[in-house]
């Protein structure tokens, strides 16, 4: 497990009430669903087809966001052409991440707060976490068009934690695996967690640095036991 901002013994950090996860690539594998889905779209428009490596470059702001640049005046028609593919294949390829479904369980025994916060269709990402029976971990899930705004401005973290009595701060920690998530979790005034394998290099996210560094899911799990 790595950490940064200088808190690898945990000195000074505040264990969380609330802990609220990105969805795609942070707790599940959808990177090759959302490869197909987008590049059926841009081949359809005339567009070249992205690498795999560019779709995971690109592919981080919600569609209301980022189909208008690409697509112009005709983006609603790429956004029904995008779902109509996605909705076919996207819960057959659903895959959790190693170790997401044993930490889930860990900190809703733990008693802490636990919500999505995803740029993906409000829609289809309640389908996904019914589809993998994960629906009692969560006490909001939310997702693009659900909020006024998405990712990463604070809105959906806002209807994340409503009603919840948690106010963001130091309490409520924002894991995921994109600059996006680490901004929104810096908006909101939350603690912004990277999950992913590699360490963040140095100024890669620009204002928007993690405090804290996990590899993977059990990482996470470990660190917040550790607090």
């Amino acid at each position: 497990m790595s950490e940064v901002a200088g808190r690898s013994d945990g000195a000074g950090a505040v264990q969380p009430r609330a802990v609220l996860f990105d969805w795609d690539n942070t707790l599940v594998d959808t990177w090759p669903t959302i490869h197909e889905a987008i590049n059926a779209t841009l081949t359809a428009f005339g567009f070249d087809a992205w690498t795999y490596e560019e779709t995971r470059q690109r592919a981080r702001r919600s569609l209301r966001d980022s189909f208008p640049p690409i697509f112009g005046e005709r983006w609603k028609e790429a956004r029904k052409l995008f779902y109509d593919r996605f909705a076919a294949i996207h819960l057959e390829g659903l895959r959790p991440h190693p170790g997401a479904q044993e930490m889930l369980g860990q900190f809703k025994d733990a008693g802490l707060y636990l919500g999505i916060v995803s740029n993906k269709n409000g829609a289809y990402l309640r389908a996904e976490v019914a589809h993998l029976a994960w629906d009692g971990y969560f006490e909001r899930v939310v997702g693009a068009l659900d909020a006024d705004q998405d990712k990463p401005d604070p809105a959906p973290v806002e209807m994340a934690l409503a009603g919840s009595g948690i106010q963001c701060g130091a309490e409520v920690w924002f894991a995921g695996d994109t600059e996006v998530d680490l901004e929104c979790a810096h908006n909101a005034g939350c603690v912004p967690v990277l999950v992913r394998a590699e360490a963040p290099k140095p100024r890669e996210f620009g204002p928007f640095e993690p405090v804290w560094h996990v590899e993977d899911c059990l990482a996470l799990c470990k660190l917040i036991g550790r607090l």
